[in-house]
């Protein structure tokens, strides 16, 4: 007879107790134990994951003693999905994607899937029957024969699919749907999310299948299920976007195989995700006209170089306190920009509401696009337009100096192909070259960059 008792989990990070606890003692939590009862049994793992011949037993062995495989790297058609996951997909890793409902996350994995036309790929769905999954695909242009459909949430009869069919690629859609009958809760809840996502995880390991695990995500943005989960996966993608527009960015938070400053960037289409791969020409609008307040920076997101549009609207204060409001950038950031303004320029930001953008959706963390929202500001303040064939780089320092960036030939060149013919950098930053095609200016402090623009 199974043992079944109840348990107390940490919403935050997955930690249980016997009891409830007003604050979890292993990430500090307050509030965020719940009660689940449990039903546990021993299983037998190696004959529900291991395929035939695959049985191995391990001893310790020294780091000098192991061999590196010649296993590469499977290569993806999807480069944007490749370029995240660091160029291409490991064998045995477990990626899990998330993102907000009807951002698309089903839809770019049955693509890939549908690409895989020289694997055996099997979809595992939760939440769709085939006919739904059959509908979407009939809109992918692509076709794979071997992409097998599989809609199922018990964990035990999916163990018996993996092990028969052996498939290539797996992907599970999604993760907080299926359910182990070895853990007497609701689907979604904490012990049934780490017991299932163990199994999976078990799998992908014994047998060097790659997995991609959907993940629901919560009101504030997060991650569905424990803390735990993110760490138990080896690649943590985040796709965002706005399902107003057609534009869909896809982020790394961890990747164990790569860096997590790359980003892909597709556009939603009848067809399905379309890879942009120069992302600098849609997130830089088309204008008739100059008008002020719009700038273009020259900005890094990994190793690929973008151009973007900086926006701001500076207005006088109809309230007492002016309002600072930014999207796409950093609250804290805009705030010490507009306080470099007031003390070394003498502009009056305090009477100002202000408010900042970034054209195209995106969130931009590098402090090299400073320069270009300070000229946009200062752009709006004094309804001035600045030439759109002007691009900025630089980052500002709290005495208004303007510091050097990393990666300033990269930036330079990527101005010069899109047709750029000035751009704006910091006189601290040793240029490799000078035969650039562009006309550079060097600028040490706010002022004197003002003075350039303004006069």
């Amino acid at each position: 007879m199974a043992k079944t008792h109840a348990t107390f989990f940490c919403k935050n990070c997955g930690a249980s107790a016997a009891k409830w606890i007003g604050k979890c003692p292993a990430c500090g939590e307050w509030n965020s134990y719940v009660e689940e009862i449990v039903h546990k049994e021993k299983v037998d793992y190696k004959s529900t994951w291991k395929k035939e011949g695959n049985v191995s037993s391990k001893k310790p062995i020294e780091i000098n003693e192991v061999v590196m495989g010649t296993e590469q790297r499977i290569p993806l058609l999807d480069q944007e999905l490749s370029r995240v996951l660091g160029g291409g997909l490991v064998p045995g890793s477990v990626v899990l994607i998330g993102g907000e409902p009807g951002i698309g996350k089903s839809t770019l994995l049955l693509q890939m899937a549908l690409q895989f036309s020289a694997f055996k790929v099997l979809y595992i769905s939760g939440e769709e029957s085939e006919s739904q999954i059959k509908m979407r695909a009939e809109r992918i242009p692509f076709q794979n024969n071997h992409c097998y459909l599989y809609t199922e949430t018990s964990t035990q009869k999916i163990g018996k699919a993996l092990k028969e069919l052996q498939p290539d690629l797996v992907v599970v859609d999604s993760i907080q749907t299926l359910q182990s009958d070895l853990i007497d809760s609701t689907p979604g809840s904490i012990s049934q999310v780490k017991e299932t996502a163990g199994d999976m995880i078990r799998f992908a390991k014994e047998t060097n299948t790659p997995i991609f695990l959907i993940g629901h995500i919560t009101k504030d943005g997060t991650l569905a299920g424990p803390k735990l989960l993110e760490h138990m996966v080896d690649t943590v993608l985040q796709f965002e976007g706005d399902r107003h527009h057609v534009y869909r960015i896809l982020r790394s938070t961890k990747n164990r195989f790569g860096s997590t400053n790359e980003i892909g960037i597709y556009e939603m289409q009848q067809g399905g995700l379309r890879e942009v791969s120069n992302p600098s020409e849609i997130l830089i609008s088309q204008r008739e006209e100059a008008l002020s307040g719009v700038c273009i920076a020259a900005t890094l997101e990994g190793m690929r170089p973008l151009l973007i549009e900086t926006q701001a609207l500076v207005s006088a204060a109809v309230y007492g306190t002016p309002q600072r409001n930014s999207n796409g950038y950093d609250a804290k950031r805009l705030n010490m920009i507009l306080a470099i303004l007031e003390k070394k320029c003498g502009l009056r930001m305090g009477t100002q509401d202000v408010f900042v953008n970034i054209a195209g959706g995106l969130r931009v963390e590098d402090p090299g696009i400073d320069l270009s929202i300070v000229a946009s500001i200062v752009s709006s303040y004094e309804s001035m337009p600045i030439d759109s064939k002007i691009c900025f780089v630089g980052e500002l320092g709290l005495s208004g100096e303007i510091r050097a960036v990393s990666r300033i030939e990269q930036r330079i060149s990527e101005a010069e192909k899109l047709g750029f013919k000035t751009i704006y950098i910091s006189k601290f930053n040793k240029l490799p070259k000078t035969n650039f095609g562009i006309k550079i200016i060097e600028v040490s402090k706010i002022d004197e960059l003002l003075q350039f623009l303004f006069g």
